[in-house]
């Protein structure tokens, strides 16, 4: 068990966490922790995950030594974690596959998700569809037209796809319209959130639903290199990309961990983590 595994009783890692929530909900993400807390150990559960991410996501996602890559950067060696080659083509569907199940559990028979570029919504929709579930994606309007692709394919799968027109017509006012939608049909309604964000205990899960990226890498990389990297980069936006990889690495030294995540009018702004003190490691998102 990892030294920041699990948070304190009231849902948080350190400062970040908690749950922040109208009192209407406060009986569902109950019942979720619950269930999770149950689950998350339990061998039929953690067979059945297992099952659906080989048999059905195509797991484990293969690692790509980038040969040329690396000679272009003067011999630093890449290599790539092949998540694009997931079914539906992201990292999303660990995480969804993981909460689908949760929500079947629970007897929940509709899920609902937000999703900005949209891969979020596509795997919500493939794992509803895999299980009989009627699912509703919100969706901006600005990234509806943006991402007409994915919202095809969310239709394709038997989603109703909702563009938000409200306030930036983006990601935020998306979660935001779902969270109403929760609110007014929670009795039946699993919400499936794609981000290490939102009320506990759903940065727990997310995380922990895509570590299957993380605990691969360790074992491909001991495999093909004899030795762990002395880096581990990912993209971050909501964080559920960068914890998958990150958290099975925190307690490695040496292993450097290093978000890049997108900084407005700039390209790109890049944090490198050390691993030589706990105490720098990457937090939950609030």
């Amino acid at each position: 068990m990892q030294m920041y595994d699990l948070p304190d009783e009231r849902g948080h890692f350190g400062p970040y966490g908690g749950v922040f929530v109208a009192e209407t909900l406060m009986h569902a993400l109950d019942e979720l922790n619950e269930c999770y807390l149950r689950y998350r150990a339990d061998p039929e559960f953690v067979a059945e995950l297992r099952h659906e991410l080989k048999h059905y996501v195509g797991r484990p996602s293969p690692i790509y030594h980038a040969r040329r890559w690396s000679d272009h950067f003067g011999g630093a060696q890449v290599y790539l974690k092949r998540e694009d080659l997931n079914h539906t083509g992201a990292h999303k569907i660990n995480n969804t596959m993981g909460q689908a199940l949760l929500a079947k559990r629970i007897g929940k028979p509709r899920v609902i998700a937000e999703t900005g570029a949209g891969q979020h919504g596509v795997a919500t929709a493939t794992v509803a569809a895999r299980f009989g579930m009627k699912c509703t994606v919100y969706m901006g309007s600005a990234d509806v037209k943006r991402q007409s692709p994915n919202v095809y394919r969310m239709k394709l799968l038997g989603a109703e796809v909702i563009p938000v027109e409200s306030g930036s017509k983006t990601l935020k006012d998306a979660l935001n319209e779902a969270m109403r939608d929760w609110v007014t049909n929670v009795g039946d309604t699993f919400y499936i959130i794609g981000s290490v964000a939102g009320p506990h205990p759903y940065p727990m899960m997310v995380r922990d639903f895509n570590a299957v990226v993380g605990h691969e890498c360790k074992d491909q990389m001991r495999e093909l290199v004899g030795r762990q990297p002395d880096a581990c980069i990912a993209c971050v936006g909501g964080g559920s990309n960068a914890m998958g990889l990150f958290h099975p690495y925190i307690d490695e030294a040496g292993v450097r961990l290093i978000g890049v995540e997108a900084g407005g009018a700039r390209p790109i702004i890049s944090m490198g983590l050390p691993r030589a003190q706990p105490a720098a490691r990457p937090s939950q998102a609030p």
